[in-house]
């Protein structure tokens, strides 16, 4: 849902306790100074137009998400978005993304406006250790949305590759092409 609570959660202050050896790679770009709006410095790092700045910003970025996306960590994963083309589109996409708040015109506008959707079959898929989207949120959407199912994946975190998240994408996808 893209909310400032959710941006804050996962790229200022909360994850960061459950990560504090990631989150010091992090931080390690941005000067004291500027880490009180953590997404607003990256994001001035990554429209630089000095290459190695962009980078710099970009691989902690990506190797942030990486190594907090998966319940257990993968090192190939980390790996792979330290890479310096990966990791630059990567960061500069998202935190494009997240400083234009998902391009929504309201922060809780996709609750505000769930009348709009609710007609359309869906399902909710969770990771319960999901750190980058923690599951307050798919908990609210449903909440407000109860014909859309919820299923919480028990043994999964954020990223679509995880086993169970897997699982549960194709048996919900299954299920869409026989209807």
């Amino acid at each position: 849902m893209l909310r400032l609570k959710e941006i804050q959660w996962f790229y200022q202050s909360g994850a960061s306790y459950l990560f504090p050896d990631a989150w010091e790679h992090y931080l390690a770009p941005i000067p004291a100074e500027e880490q009180g709006d953590l997404v607003a410095a990256y994001y001035k790092r990554l429209t630089s137009p000095d290459l190695k700045t962009r980078q710099t910003a970009a691989r902690a970025w990506a190797i942030w998400e990486a190594s907090t996306s998966k319940l257990i960590p993968d090192p190939g994963l980390i790996e792979r978005f330290g890479e310096d083309s990966f990791a630059e589109a990567f960061a500069r996409i998202e935190c494009h993304y997240f400083v234009n708040g998902g391009f929504f015109e309201r922060e809780n506008q996709l609750l505000e406006e769930i009348e709009r959707i609710r007609h359309i079959p869906a399902v909710i898929v969770q990771g319960r250790y999901d750190v980058v989207c923690p599951m307050t949120s798919a908990w609210e959407l449903h909440r407000a949305w109860p014909e859309a199912e919820l299923m919480i994946v028990a043994e999964a975190g954020h990223s679509a590759t995880e086993p169970g998240i897997v699982d549960a994408l194709v048996a919900v996808t299954d299920k869409f092409a026989k209807n």
